[in-house]
């Protein structure tokens, strides 16, 4: 029983996968460190992820609720708050980039792209996107308004987070500050977009490990699913307050001392 890997694996999930900083980056390198505890790491991973989207959902179910009744209403043909359903249109436009993109690397998803001099050059590569985003945050005025436009375009940058290294929450909060959006809401919608994408792939890898041959611990994937959930929710909680008073400066800073270290164990190894 390989708990210990399941817990680490967990933890480095929860934290990272909503810190701007990489989950599937992360857990690349941790199974270098802390090894494998079934024979599909991808599919094991997915399953973190999908353990992170509910993490997620509950923490947000109070405005997934309000999107869902806004579309329930609309379908009836009752008066809606439009801000609300262009919300709800940008977040399906947003998820379409993911999608596709997701279903043409796959393969490299599976095979080129786990690769820890991979990670260390996108984290670098993220952390100028970021030093960007700051920079114009800094010089254009604020517009929270959400349509499709924006919401497509937020979608194209969360697409970029399919090579570990980049994050997922990283590049959509960059994307969306880009285009004028305030660090809050960009974190805000985010972390919505990031919900469809997770929920279908840790859903599709977690059908692939139930139907698989290969002896699967169930009770090892559970402690790891609990502890991202878990490690999730306060992870989220601490981005949101963090950013309502601080940039973008501390994680970029974190990317590329880690980016530093990656490459020296690697190259010295």
């Amino acid at each position: 029983m390989h708990f210990l890997p399941a817990i680490l694996l967990g933890l480095t999930q929860g934290l990272t996968e909503f810190l701007p900083v990489s989950s599937s980056g992360h857990l690349v390198l941790a199974h270098q460190l802390f090894g494998s505890v079934t024979e599909n790491d991808l599919a094991f991973d997915a399953i973190l992820h999908l353990a992170t989207a509910l993490a997620v959902i509950v923490y947000f179910r109070a405005d997934i609720w309000l999107l869902v009744h806004t579309v329930l209403r609309k379908l009836e043909r009752l008066p809606v708050n439009e801000r609300d359903f262009s919300l709800v249109l940008a977040l399906i436009v947003g998820t379409v980039p993911a999608v596709v993109f997701g279903l043409l690397l796959e393969t490299y998803m599976e095979t080129l792209f786990r690769n820890p001099l991979l990670v260390a050059g996108v984290l670098v590569v993220g952390s100028l996107l970021f030093m960007l985003a700051e920079w114009v945050y800094l010089n254009r005025q604020r517009d929270d308004r959400i349509g499709l436009s924006k919401g497509f375009k937020i979608g194209l940058f969360q697409s970029l987070a399919l090579v570990p290294g980049m994050s997922r929450s990283g590049a959509s909060i960059a994307g969306g500050m880009l285009l004028g959006l305030s660090r809050v809401e960009a974190t805000r919608f985010a972390f919505l977009l990031a919900v469809p994408v997770i929920l279908g792939a840790g859903s599709k890898k977690f059908l692939e490990l139930a139907t698989t041959d290969a002896a699967v611990s169930w009770v090892v994937l559970g402690v790891g699913a609990v502890t991202a959930f878990v490690v999730g929710l306060l992870a989220i909680h601490f981005m949101l307050r963090f950013l309502r008073t601080h940039t973008l400066w501390p994680f970029i800073w974190y990317r590329i001392i880690l980016a530093v270290v990656v490459v020296f164990l690697v190259t010295a190894t």
